[in-house]
């Protein structure tokens, strides 16, 4: 799927992140902001970077600001800032449904 626009999802609350895409240069860059990056960090990327492969994403630069969210919560924002950047509004696949 095609970055289309700037698009974001999420918050800068507590066990919440906030994630913005846009169109990338060419590949996928990701620039990771975590309360807890040392313990969990590695962890935090993969879901990022799963989510963005099962969405078909390869040509992105995301932003996530992370405040301590579980994998669920960074997903369901990295899926929605990727269909918003490309109006998606109606049938959803939330959470896997896409193929």
């Amino acid at each position: 799927m095609e970055i289309k626009k700037t698009a974001m999802a999420g918050t800068l609350e507590s066990s919440d992140c906030l994630v913005t895409v846009e169109p990338g240069q060419g590949k996928v860059e990701l620039d990771l902001d975590s309360a807890v990056l040392h313990q969990f960090g590695k962890q935090i990327r993969k879901v990022i970077f799963e989510t963005l492969d099962r969405l078909d994403v390869t040509d992105a630069k995301v932003t996530v600001v992370d405040k301590g969210a579980l994998d669920c919560t960074i997903k369901a924002r990295v899926e929605c800032a990727v269909y918003r950047s490309n109006d998606v509004k109606d049938n959803l696949p939330w959470g896997g449904a896409i193929v």
